[in-house]
């Protein structure tokens, strides 16, 4: 799990240091711990880069919806934003949640994605999909 969040986080730094002109295409990303996505994000959102969400985007990977400015982001038919509460492994390895990091994702998400959720009844153990007709409501289809 920490290999495949450092391997996670590095592929997004690398991808970070594209052309300002270019776009990250996110396809099948499964998400990881807070902290690297949300320096990758902050990186992504300062060079400039446009986002074009064209798969699952699960986890940590949805505060690119907080952290990018909604005018860089795009979906594509295929998107597919999945949400749930913060967790850290417990003694014996099972999910716990995590209030302190649930609240970070909570307060990173931006007024439209937690009205959404608030209807769904917040961000829960399990997880909730965003997509279709939903998604492409509150975000620009990608040209």
């Amino acid at each position: 799990m920490i290999f495949r969040t450092a391997l996670a986080g590095a592929t997004l730094a690398l991808l970070m240091c594209a052309n300002a002109n270019a776009a990250l295409r996110i396809s099948n990303d499964k998400g990881g711990q807070i902290g690297p996505y949300l320096d990758a994000y902050t990186s992504l959102r300062d060079s400039g880069q446009r986002v074009i969400i064209d798969g699952p985007c699960l986890s940590a990977c949805t505060i690119v919806l907080g952290v990018v400015p909604r005018d860089r982001i795009c979906v594509t038919p295929r998107a597919r934003l999945g949400f749930h509460a913060a967790w850290n492994p417990g003694v014996d390895g099972r999910p716990v949640r995590s209030a302190a990091g649930t609240d970070a994702l909570w307060n990173l998400y931006p007024g439209h994605v937690k009205s959404w959720l608030k209807r769904r009844g917040g961000l829960q153990p399990k997880m909730v999909f965003l997509s279709g007709s939903e998604l492409s409501a509150m975000y620009q289809p990608c040209r």
